[in-house]
C-alpha cells in the first residue's frame, strides 16, 4: 500500500473511528489525536513530497497575550520585538521563501489554505486543530506540529522552531 492511500486511511477511517470511541473521554482524545499526527507526519515524510510551495500555518496564540498589534490580517506588520515567537518564525518564512499566515481558528485556516492554495503545509496548532485541519485538506500533504501550552490552551503558547525548521526543510525541493 502506497503511503498516500495509507495517508487516506489513516485520516479518513481510522481519524473518525477514534474520535468516536473518544467523544466522551478528553484524556485520551488528545493522546488519539497526537497519534494521527504522528502517523500522518511519517506518511508526508514517506510520500518524499517535494516543493516550494509551502505554506507555514499559525495560530494566534502563538503571540504574547500583551501585544498590542493583532496579526490576524497581516502577520508582517509584527514589531519583531521577541517576546513570543513570531519574530523567528517570520524570519524562517523569509528564509524559505514560504507563504506565513496566522489563522484564528479552522474556518478562517481552510479559507487561507484555500486562497493560498499550496502545494504543501507546515501547520502549527493544538492536537485538536492539526488533527482536523490535517483531515480536511487531504489529499495536501501537511505535517503538523503541536504547540506547547505552558500556560494552558490558546494563550502564550509556544512551538519547537527546530521542528518547524526540519518540517520546512523536509518538504523543500
Amino acid at each position: 500500500m502506497t503511503a498516500r492511500l495509507m495517508r487516506a486511511v489513516v485520516l479518513k477511517l481510522i481519524y473518525p473511528l477514534f474520535m468516536l470511541i473518544t467523544a466522551f473521554k478528553k484524556d485520551s482524545r488528545e493522546a488519539l489525536q497526537r497519534k494521527i499526527i504522528q502517523m500522518n507526519n511519517r506518511l508526508v515524510l514517506k510520500e518524499g513530497v517535494k516543493t516550494q510551495r509551502i505554506l507555514l500555518l499559525l495560530p494566534h496564540c502563538l503571540q504574547i497575550d500583551k501585544c498590542d498589534i493583532r496579526l490576524t490580517h497581516n502577520i508582517y506588520n509584527c514589531k519583531r520585538c521577541g517576546r513570543c515567537e513570531i519574530k523567528d518564525l517570520i524570519g524562517i518564512a523569509d528564509a524559505y521563501n514560504l507563504e506565513l499566515f496566522v489563522a484564528t481558528g479552522g474556518n478562517l485556516a481552510r479559507k487561507i489554505v484555500r486562497d493560498v492554495n499550496p502545494e504543501a503545509i507546515v501547520a502549527v496548532a493544538c492536537e485538536r486543530d492539526l488533527s482536523s485541519g490535517i483531515a480536511d485538506t487531504y489529499p495536501l500533504p501537511v505535517i503538523g506540529i503541536p504547540n506547547e501550552r505552558p500556560f494552558g490552551p490558546c494563550f502564550n503558547t509556544r512551538v519547537s522552531l527546530e521542528l518547524v525548521q526540519e518540517a520546512i526543510r523536509s518538504l523543500c525541493s
